[in-house]
């Protein structure tokens, strides 16, 4: 499979004019290229296709995740194009102002418009962060 020629996150649509407006709003993001129902975006060198079907809003597990330095930050800005974070109280998950402390992140979960799930992490410690560069930097962690 030498011959891939892109990755890319996909993520259901029931009205793809409303995706397409959110994530003009959200992320200030257009889409690179619209076409046969699809948008497609591009998300810290990671490609998004937003596509129109009627099993949008289906699954019931995080879609996309988006890795972040500055989690507060970006909730807040978020928080101000309307997103809404979910609160947990799970075995094993809970959230405190839509966040969740776990071992090497700080995550915080909302939906899209179409109710996808997306997962918004803040890497714990600055070697995290360093690994995460690594991956996407397409290097071996060290």
């Amino acid at each position: 499979m030498t011959d891939i020629l892109m990755t890319m996150a996909t993520l259901p649509a029931a009205d793809l004019a409303r995706a397409r407006a959110f994530w003009h709003d959200a992320f200030g993001l257009d889409p690179m290229d619209s076409r046969d129902g699809a948008d497609f975006y591009v998300m810290a060198g990671t490609t998004v296709l937003v596509y129109e079907t009627e099993f949008a809003g289906t699954a019931k597990n995080t879609a996309l995740s988006l890795l972040t330095e500055h989690l507060d930050h970006d909730m807040t800005e978020l928080r101000t194009h309307g997103v809404t974070f979910h609160d947990y109280d799970l075995p094993g998950l809970k959230t405190v102002d839509g966040v969740a402390d776990l071992d090497e992140m700080r995550t915080a979960w909302f939906d899209d418009t179409e109710g996808n799930i997306i997962a918004l992490s803040e890497p714990a410690s600055a070697e995290m962060i360093e690994r995460v560069r690594a991956i996407r930097s397409g290097a071996a962690p060290a």
